[in-house]
């Protein structure tokens, strides 16, 4: 699967989500395909159940319904959860889509602290959520003047350190997650 995100314009469906309330029940979700490095090809979105579980299913049925999946060379999130504790499946996804997926991260995560908020918040199924969120080991990609976390299921590290590096413009975030955290927070404010 990896070799096709070595084309020239690889197409990339970025994911990220927006902003919700401490009583929402849903969360918004931006998905935007881009051909690297910079053509915006189309923007939907979807939502998630905060805090739920729902998050690989509801990705999946998004992208394959959007009518881009043939094009699609590789899915990018922004982290590994999204409606806050919504833990996507990075395997799941990767194989239910026959595509390669990119998880990226500003920081390492604190997972001392995700573990005690998993403890205390989702005593029934936190080894699930945990498993999950540890599944993929993350490791640094330089990135201009900094460094991500990236973790990535169905290509080599390799691959996706150059997809995550091709696919910034500027400053050192990824341009496919720029856009969709800018679509997914105006389609939160919408709500």
């Amino acid at each position: 699967m990896g070799r096709a995100l070595t084309k020239a314009h690889p197409r990339v469906v970025g994911v990220d989500d927006g902003p919700f309330g401490r009583t929402s029940r849903r969360a918004t979700v931006a998905l935007v395909v881009c051909s690297l490095p910079d053509r915006v090809d189309g923007m939907f979105t979807t939502d998630v159940g905060v805090d739920g579980t729902d998050a690989t299913r509801r990705l999946v049925d998004a992208i394959r319904g959007s009518g881009h999946l043939d094009g699609i060379r590789a899915v990018m999130l922004d982290g590994i959860t999204l409606g806050g504790f919504n833990v996507v499946d990075l395997v799941g996804l990767s194989k239910s889509l026959e595509r390669p997926v990119v998880a990226v991260t500003r920081r390492r995560p604190d997972f001392d602290a995700v573990d005690g908020a998993l403890r205390t918040y989702f005593a029934s199924d936190r080894g699930m959520r945990r498993r999950l969120i540890r599944a993929r080991p993350l490791f640094a990609v330089r990135v201009g003047d900094g460094t991500l976390q990236v973790a990535v299921v169905g290509a080599t590290r390799a691959e996706a350190a150059s997809l995550v590096r091709r696919s910034v413009r500027e400053g050192r975030w990824p341009e496919p997650l720029r856009l969709a955290g800018l679509v997914a927070r105006a389609a939160a404010a919408r709500i």
